[in-house]
Protein backbone atom coordinates (compact mmCIF):
# COMPACT_ATOMS: atom_id res chain seq x y z
CA UNK A 1 0.00 0.00 0.00
CA UNK A 2 2.80 2.43 0.95
CA UNK A 3 4.74 1.62 -2.24
CA UNK A 4 1.65 2.17 -4.38
CA UNK A 5 0.97 5.50 -2.65
CA UNK A 6 4.55 6.63 -3.17
CA UNK A 7 4.33 5.70 -6.85
CA UNK A 8 1.12 7.70 -7.19
CA UNK A 9 2.64 10.73 -5.49
CA UNK A 10 5.76 10.46 -7.66
CA UNK A 11 3.60 10.25 -10.77
CA UNK A 12 1.62 13.34 -9.81
CA UNK A 13 4.82 15.25 -9.01
CA UNK A 14 6.27 14.31 -12.39
CA UNK A 15 3.11 15.44 -14.15
CA UNK A 16 3.18 18.69 -12.19
CA UNK A 17 6.79 19.36 -13.19
CA UNK A 18 6.02 18.63 -16.83
CA UNK A 19 2.95 20.87 -16.73
CA UNK A 20 4.93 23.76 -15.26
CA UNK A 21 7.74 23.28 -17.79
CA UNK A 22 5.18 23.30 -20.62
CA UNK A 23 3.13 26.27 -19.44
CA UNK A 24 6.01 28.47 -18.29
CA UNK A 25 7.01 29.67 -21.80
CA UNK A 26 3.38 30.53 -22.61
CA UNK A 27 2.99 32.48 -19.36
CA UNK A 28 6.20 34.36 -20.09
CA UNK A 29 5.00 35.14 -23.61
CA UNK A 30 1.64 36.32 -22.28
CA UNK A 31 3.17 38.69 -19.73
CA UNK A 32 5.56 39.98 -22.39
CA UNK A 33 2.64 40.67 -24.73
CA UNK A 34 1.09 42.96 -22.10
CA UNK A 35 4.20 45.10 -21.64
CA UNK A 36 4.40 48.57 -23.21
CA UNK A 37 5.19 48.46 -26.92
CA UNK A 38 8.87 48.91 -27.71
CA UNK A 39 10.11 47.83 -24.27
CA UNK A 40 12.03 44.72 -23.23
CA UNK A 41 10.00 42.73 -20.65
CA UNK A 42 11.82 41.07 -17.80
CA UNK A 43 10.95 37.40 -17.40
CA UNK A 44 7.60 36.66 -15.77
CA UNK A 45 7.07 40.09 -14.25
CA UNK A 46 3.46 41.27 -14.56
CA UNK A 47 3.32 44.81 -15.99
CA UNK A 48 1.94 47.53 -13.74
CA UNK A 49 -0.34 48.71 -16.54
CA UNK A 50 -1.19 45.83 -18.93
CA UNK A 51 -1.40 46.96 -22.55
CA UNK A 52 -4.17 44.77 -23.95
CA UNK A 53 -4.13 46.92 -27.07
CA UNK A 54 -0.96 45.13 -28.17
CA UNK A 55 -3.11 42.24 -29.39
CA UNK A 56 -5.22 44.60 -31.51
CA UNK A 57 -2.12 46.34 -32.84
CA UNK A 58 -0.47 43.03 -33.76
CA UNK A 59 -3.64 41.80 -35.45
CA UNK A 60 -3.98 44.96 -37.53
CA UNK A 61 -0.31 45.55 -38.36
CA UNK A 62 0.27 41.97 -39.50
CA UNK A 63 -3.04 41.82 -41.43
CA UNK A 64 -3.90 38.67 -39.51
CA UNK A 65 -7.46 38.64 -40.81
CA UNK A 66 -6.15 37.83 -44.29
CA UNK A 67 -3.61 35.40 -42.84
CA UNK A 68 -6.40 33.64 -40.96
CA UNK A 69 -8.47 33.22 -44.13
CA UNK A 70 -5.41 31.95 -46.00
CA UNK A 71 -4.67 29.39 -43.29
CA UNK A 72 -8.29 28.25 -43.24
CA UNK A 73 -8.28 27.73 -47.02
CA UNK A 74 -5.02 25.77 -46.85
CA UNK A 75 -6.31 23.57 -44.02
CA UNK A 76 -9.58 23.04 -45.94
CA UNK A 77 -7.58 21.94 -48.97
CA UNK A 78 -5.17 19.62 -47.17
CA UNK A 79 -7.12 17.90 -44.39
CA UNK A 80 -10.23 16.52 -46.20
CA UNK A 81 -8.18 15.16 -49.12
CA UNK A 82 -5.61 13.63 -46.77
CA UNK A 83 -8.31 12.03 -44.61
CA UNK A 84 -10.09 10.55 -47.63
CA UNK A 85 -6.98 9.04 -49.23
CA UNK A 86 -5.53 7.83 -45.91
CA UNK A 87 -8.83 6.18 -44.94
CA UNK A 88 -9.21 4.43 -48.29
CA UNK A 89 -5.61 3.20 -48.23
CA UNK A 90 -5.80 2.19 -44.57
CA UNK A 91 -9.00 0.25 -45.20
CA UNK A 92 -7.47 -1.59 -48.15
CA UNK A 93 -4.21 -2.39 -46.35
CA UNK A 94 -5.64 -3.11 -42.91
CA UNK A 95 -9.07 -4.66 -43.48
CA UNK A 96 -9.21 -6.02 -47.01
CA UNK A 97 -5.60 -7.25 -46.91
CA UNK A 98 -5.10 -6.69 -50.64
CA UNK A 99 -2.36 -8.46 -52.57
CA UNK A 100 0.95 -6.63 -52.25
CA UNK A 101 -0.39 -4.67 -49.32
CA UNK A 102 2.52 -5.50 -47.06
CA UNK A 103 4.99 -4.13 -49.61
CA UNK A 104 2.95 -0.96 -50.03
CA UNK A 105 2.67 -0.54 -46.28
CA UNK A 106 6.44 -0.92 -45.93
CA UNK A 107 6.93 1.87 -48.44
CA UNK A 108 4.58 4.09 -46.46
CA UNK A 109 6.50 3.33 -43.28
CA UNK A 110 9.75 4.25 -45.02
CA UNK A 111 8.08 7.53 -45.97
CA UNK A 112 7.81 8.34 -42.27
CA UNK A 113 11.61 8.53 -42.11
CA UNK A 114 11.85 11.09 -44.92
CA UNK A 115 12.59 14.56 -43.49
CA UNK A 116 10.95 17.59 -45.04
CA UNK A 117 14.31 19.33 -45.28
CA UNK A 118 15.55 16.53 -47.54
CA UNK A 119 12.82 17.01 -50.15
CA UNK A 120 12.17 20.75 -50.00
CA UNK A 121 14.48 21.49 -52.95
CA UNK A 122 12.86 18.93 -55.31
CA UNK A 123 9.44 20.18 -54.22
CA UNK A 124 10.46 23.74 -55.03
CA UNK A 125 11.52 22.89 -58.58
CA UNK A 126 8.44 20.73 -59.10
CA UNK A 127 6.10 23.52 -58.01
CA UNK A 128 8.03 25.92 -60.23
CA UNK A 129 7.60 23.64 -63.24
CA UNK A 130 3.87 23.39 -62.49
CA UNK A 131 3.64 27.19 -62.28
CA UNK A 132 2.31 27.06 -58.72
CA UNK A 133 5.05 28.93 -56.86
CA UNK A 134 3.62 31.75 -54.78
CA UNK A 135 0.12 30.25 -54.67
CA UNK A 136 -1.56 28.33 -51.89
CA UNK A 137 -1.52 25.21 -54.06
CA UNK A 138 2.24 25.16 -53.59
CA UNK A 139 1.53 24.38 -49.93
CA UNK A 140 -1.62 22.28 -50.28
CA UNK A 141 -0.35 19.71 -52.79
CA UNK A 142 3.03 18.92 -51.15
CA UNK A 143 1.50 18.75 -47.66
CA UNK A 144 -1.18 16.35 -48.83
CA UNK A 145 1.49 14.01 -50.17
CA UNK A 146 3.80 14.43 -47.17
CA UNK A 147 0.98 13.58 -44.75
CA UNK A 148 0.14 10.32 -46.52
CA UNK A 149 2.69 8.04 -44.79
CA UNK A 150 1.52 8.98 -41.31
CA UNK A 151 -2.15 9.10 -42.30
CA UNK A 152 -2.08 5.64 -43.87
CA UNK A 153 -0.13 4.25 -40.94
CA UNK A 154 -2.67 5.73 -38.47
CA UNK A 155 -5.76 4.49 -40.30
CA UNK A 156 -4.32 1.05 -41.06
CA UNK A 157 -3.65 0.61 -37.33
CA UNK A 158 -7.37 1.15 -36.74
CA UNK A 159 -8.66 -1.08 -39.54
CA UNK A 160 -6.32 -3.94 -38.64
CA UNK A 161 -8.09 -4.15 -35.27
CA UNK A 162 -11.58 -3.44 -36.61
CA UNK A 163 -14.15 -6.17 -35.86
CA UNK A 164 -14.56 -8.66 -38.70
CA UNK A 165 -17.91 -10.06 -37.57
CA UNK A 166 -19.84 -7.08 -38.90
CA UNK A 167 -18.01 -7.22 -42.21
CA UNK A 168 -18.70 -10.93 -42.63
CA UNK A 169 -22.38 -10.43 -41.80
CA UNK A 170 -22.58 -7.57 -44.30
CA UNK A 171 -20.98 -9.74 -46.96
CA UNK A 172 -23.53 -12.47 -46.32
CA UNK A 173 -26.30 -9.88 -46.76
CA UNK A 174 -24.84 -8.93 -50.15
CA UNK A 175 -23.04 -5.70 -49.25
CA UNK A 176 -20.51 -4.43 -51.77
CA UNK A 177 -16.99 -3.39 -50.78
CA UNK A 178 -17.98 0.28 -50.96
CA UNK A 179 -21.05 -0.29 -48.76
CA UNK A 180 -18.88 -2.23 -46.33
CA UNK A 181 -16.46 0.67 -46.20
CA UNK A 182 -18.84 3.63 -46.10
CA UNK A 183 -21.77 2.28 -44.05
CA UNK A 184 -19.99 0.03 -41.55
CA UNK A 185 -16.28 0.72 -41.19
CA UNK A 186 -16.20 4.51 -41.55
CA UNK A 187 -18.71 5.09 -38.69
CA UNK A 188 -16.65 2.76 -36.51
CA UNK A 189 -13.49 4.69 -37.43
CA UNK A 190 -14.90 8.06 -36.33
CA UNK A 191 -12.58 8.45 -33.28
CA UNK A 192 -9.51 7.62 -35.38
CA UNK A 193 -10.66 9.98 -38.15
CA UNK A 194 -11.33 12.80 -35.71
CA UNK A 195 -7.97 12.50 -33.98
CA UNK A 196 -6.14 12.27 -37.31
CA UNK A 197 -8.03 15.32 -38.54
CA UNK A 198 -6.96 17.25 -35.43
CA UNK A 199 -3.31 16.33 -35.93
CA UNK A 200 -3.31 17.18 -39.62
CA UNK A 201 -5.09 20.48 -38.99
CA UNK A 202 -2.57 21.52 -36.34
CA UNK A 203 0.40 20.45 -38.47
CA UNK A 204 -0.96 22.32 -41.49
CA UNK A 205 -1.73 25.44 -39.48
CA UNK A 206 1.78 25.44 -37.99
CA UNK A 207 3.56 24.68 -41.27
CA UNK A 208 6.47 27.10 -41.57
CA UNK A 209 9.17 25.81 -43.92
CA UNK A 210 7.02 25.15 -47.00
CA UNK A 211 5.22 28.46 -46.58
CA UNK A 212 8.47 30.43 -46.35
CA UNK A 213 10.24 28.68 -49.25
CA UNK A 214 7.40 28.28 -51.75
CA UNK A 215 5.23 31.36 -51.17
CA UNK A 216 6.61 34.91 -51.12
CA UNK A 217 3.32 36.68 -50.34
CA UNK A 218 2.63 36.54 -46.56
CA UNK A 219 -1.13 36.75 -47.19
CA UNK A 220 -1.01 33.43 -49.08
CA UNK A 221 0.92 31.58 -46.41
CA UNK A 222 -0.14 29.81 -43.26
CA UNK A 223 -0.24 31.97 -40.15
CA UNK A 224 2.93 30.36 -38.84
CA UNK A 225 4.67 31.10 -42.13
CA UNK A 226 3.43 34.68 -42.08
CA UNK A 227 5.03 35.07 -38.66
CA UNK A 228 8.39 35.18 -40.46
CA UNK A 229 7.42 38.39 -42.26
CA UNK A 230 5.90 39.78 -39.06
CA UNK A 231 9.10 38.99 -37.17
CA UNK A 232 11.16 40.78 -39.78
CA UNK A 233 9.03 43.90 -39.33
CA UNK A 234 8.63 43.81 -35.55
CA UNK A 235 11.63 41.70 -34.50
CA UNK A 236 12.81 44.32 -32.01
CA UNK A 237 9.34 44.95 -30.58
CA UNK A 238 9.05 42.02 -28.17
CA UNK A 239 5.54 42.82 -26.84
CA UNK A 240 3.99 43.00 -30.34
CA UNK A 241 5.88 39.89 -31.44
CA UNK A 242 4.66 37.98 -28.38
CA UNK A 243 1.08 39.16 -28.96
CA UNK A 244 1.23 38.07 -32.60
CA UNK A 245 2.62 34.66 -31.65
CA UNK A 246 -0.19 34.09 -29.14
CA UNK A 247 -2.80 35.07 -31.72
CA UNK A 248 -1.34 32.50 -34.12
CA UNK A 249 -1.34 29.79 -31.43
CA UNK A 250 -4.88 30.50 -30.22
CA UNK A 251 -6.82 28.65 -32.99
CA UNK A 252 -4.81 25.43 -32.62
CA UNK A 253 -5.20 25.47 -28.86
CA UNK A 254 -8.94 26.06 -29.20
CA UNK A 255 -9.20 23.20 -31.70
CA UNK A 256 -7.44 20.77 -29.40
CA UNK A 257 -9.48 21.81 -26.36
CA UNK A 258 -12.72 21.44 -28.31
CA UNK A 259 -11.90 17.94 -29.59
CA UNK A 260 -9.61 16.60 -26.89
CA UNK A 261 -12.20 14.01 -25.82
CA UNK A 262 -12.25 12.48 -29.32
CA UNK A 263 -8.45 12.53 -29.44
CA UNK A 264 -8.07 10.78 -26.08
CA UNK A 265 -10.78 8.25 -27.04
CA UNK A 266 -8.87 7.29 -30.18
CA UNK A 267 -5.61 6.89 -28.27
CA UNK A 268 -7.24 4.75 -25.58
CA UNK A 269 -9.03 2.70 -28.22
CA UNK A 270 -5.75 1.97 -29.96
CA UNK A 271 -3.97 1.08 -26.72
CA UNK A 272 -6.71 -1.30 -25.63
CA UNK A 273 -6.77 -3.05 -28.99
CA UNK A 274 -3.01 -3.17 -29.25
Amino acid sequence: MIVARRSTVAGWLLLLVLMVATLLPFVSMFTSALAPSGTYPLGLSWPAHPHWGNFIAAFQDADMGQMFLSSISIVAGVVPASLLMATLAGFALGHLRVRGGQVAFTLFVLGLTLPLEGVIVPIYYQMRDFGLLGSRWAIILPLTGLFMPFGVYWMRAHFVNAPTDLSEAARVDGATTWQLFWRIQVPLARPALTSLGILLSVWTWNQFLLAIVLVDDPTNRTMAGSLGAFQGQWGTNIPLLSAGSLLILAPTLALFVAFQRHFVTALLQGSLKG
